[in-house]
């Protein structure tokens, strides 16, 4: 078999987390983000007895992971669908509760290394961005259809980006005489319209645009609002959730949804929990951990990446 050319992120950390919940017994793990497969070859190792039920919108990856995870047999259940879908795809398999989810969020290193892809602002590639080859809008159609409005807004909203007004009124110039098709363009755009000042504390001038393009393309933050009531949802008492983000807007997601359900539901005031009402999860994690700076040596892309992790402790049902 080739080496995997990705490093799985804190996968350590993901390890020692989810052992309580898997250790010495038949247990279930959804990894909903299986990408190319690495901590899920990792937990299939550590664990004999477990199962694995890998998600990934992309065919390509169910493809490549599917090779690497083929000598662990028949504890090994791929589907192609975006993590959404996860309680149907647990429900189709016949189970009716899982013991650990894990959400590697954002682009995979599959990805992001694929250069006709166009995930990454540093070659010249091919506009397109789809986590799914082949279905729905590119990043060009983005470019080159949206109104100055809806431009600005997606760059504001999901790049976080200051200058998402006149970028937008940049782009919208440049597309009247020429269609935009390549990143090597939209890259010489944004250095000359974001200011070198910003650029010396903000980092790349494509970063937040090339992030925002990426997350309107695939509908993520929208996914990602489904996916995590419904991960939670098939995570049996005992279970644990492990959930990897590298931006802000997919962190205070998933920091809200965790909140939400770690917190008593009884009024207060009354000298006891009243039944049904306890806290859903308990956190395991004090706020967001993040990669050690000799991980980041290691594997650069755990640089942005902020784990939250939490334990089903209560069942809604």
């Amino acid at each position: 078999m080739d080496q995997p050319r990705h490093v799985p992120v804190l996968l350590g950390r993901v390890l020692e987390l989810f052992a309580p919940a898997l250790a010495g017994k038949p247990a279930v793990v959804v990894d909903t983000t299986l990408g190319m497969g690495g901590h899920s070859d990792a937990l299939l190792s550590a664990h004999p007895e477990l199962t694995l039920v890998g998600l990934d919108r992309d065919p390509q990856a169910i493809e490549m992971a599917g090779k690497r995870l083929a000598h662990h047999g028949d504890r090994v259940h791929l589907v192609n669908v975006t993590y959404d879908h996860i309680a149907e795809a647990v429900r189709d398999l016949g189970f009716k509760t899982v013991d650990g989810v894990l959400m590697d969020l954002g682009v995979s290193s599959l990805q992001l290394d694929e250069e006709e892809r166009g995930f990454a602002y540093s070659k010249d590639a091919p506009l397109d961005m789809r986590m799914s080859k082949g279905t729905g809008m590119t990043a060009a159609d983005v470019l080159n259809t949206y109104s100055h409005g809806d431009l600005a807004r997606v760059l504001s909203t999901y790049g976080e980006e200051r200058f998402a007004g006149k970028i937008a009124s940049a782009v919208l110039r440049e597309r009247e005489k020429e269609p935009f098709t390549s990143s090597g363009r939209l890259v010489e755009l944004l250095y000359a319209v974001v200011p070198a000042a910003s650029r010396r504390t903000g980092g790349h001038p494509a970063k937040r645009t090339f992030q925002a393009l990426r997350i309107e393309v695939n509908g993520e933050l929208e996914s990602l609002r489904l996916a995590l009531p419904a991960a939670l949802g098939v995570l049996g008492v005992g279970g644990r959730i492990v959930v990897e983000s590298y931006q802000s807007l997919e962190d205070r997601m998933v920091k809200h949804a965790f909140a939400e359900l770690a917190k008593s539901k009884t009024p207060p005031g009354l000298p006891v929990e009243l039944p049904g009402h306890g806290p859903e999860i308990k956190l395991l994690t004090k706020g967001a951990e993040l990669a050690s700076e000799q991980e980041i040596e290691d594997n650069p892309r755990a640089a942005p990446v902020r784990l939250r992790a939490a334990e089903r402790i209560g069942d809604p049902r």
